[in-house]
């Protein structure tokens, strides 16, 4: 057990002298070269639901150390000024977890370690919606999160973590990686002697934004909103959860 510990310890660690080359994208300086007020100026009212009983309780999947969470919890405090928010930010990172609660000073944002592809971990996320006695989370926020995952777990993996963030949210705000990320982060990784195993196996590759669009429109859901590209070439969608037909 100490030396599997060890080994998810190591994993987590940056290759090399490049902070860049990382696995999982756990970047240790992330806000330094990906501007927090440039994906708020990408967000849009029509992104969002209606609040149910003026509450909103969200899930911000791959939130680092917490930067970006609390200046979305903001934009949103701005936007339903009579709603009561509640945001779980969870990271794989156990080291940009502490520094995100270290910063914290908001009691309705509250920071978790949790690799979300670990069943085990996973029931935090359920306990967290059991506390606000919801069976869903009014917002997820995905932002540039989906390419880390494929990478680490297949192609397989990342559509059981879409079906699975589909399944527990109404709303999904979501910022894919285009195929040109992935081949970046491969050559990056390799200048410092590694490489992500899984890379030359993946089959979903060239149309990837369009694959995980369609995996979050499947059955329950419907994309309403797609943002301008940033200035790193993405896109945020918003998908919602469709209403039944009457």
């Amino acid at each position: 057990m100490e030396d599997d510990r060890e080994t998810h310890s190591n994993d987590l660690n940056f290759y090399g002298s490049d902070p860049g080359a990382v696995k999982h994208g756990n970047f240790i300086n992330y806000y330094s070269f990906h501007d927090v007020k440039e994906r708020l100026n990408n967000l849009h009212p029509q992104m969002f639901p209606t609040p149910v009983n003026n509450k909103l309780v969200c899930l911000d999947v791959g939130c680092n150390t917490g930067h970006l969470t609390n200046a979305v919890y903001d934009y949103l405090k701005s936007s339903y000024t009579n709603c009561e928010i509640h945001i779980l930010g969870v990271d794989i990172d156990s080291t940009l977890i502490e520094r995100a609660k270290e910063s914290n000073q908001n009691p309705n944002i509250t920071f978790h370690t949790c690799n979300i592809m670990d069943n085990d971990d996973r029931s935090l996320i359920q306990q967290f919606m059991d506390k606000f006695e919801t069976q869903s989370f009014d917002i997820t926020f995905c932002f540039s999160v989906t390419m880390w995952i494929h990478l680490n777990n297949g192609d397989e993996g990342l559509l059981d973590f879409l079906k699975y963030i589909r399944a527990i949210s109404r709303t999904i705000i979501i910022e894919p990686q285009p195929w040109k990320c992935y081949r970046n982060a491969q050559r990056r990784i390799k200048k410092s002697g590694h490489s992500f195993d899984l890379y030359r196996s993946l089959k979903l590759k060239s149309n990837i934004v369009d694959v995980i669009e369609n995996t979050l429109s499947a059955d329950s859901h419907c994309k309403i909103y797609e943002s301008p590209s940033s200035s790193w070439d993405r896109k945020i969608q918003s998908f919602q959860l469709a209403q039944p037909s009457v």
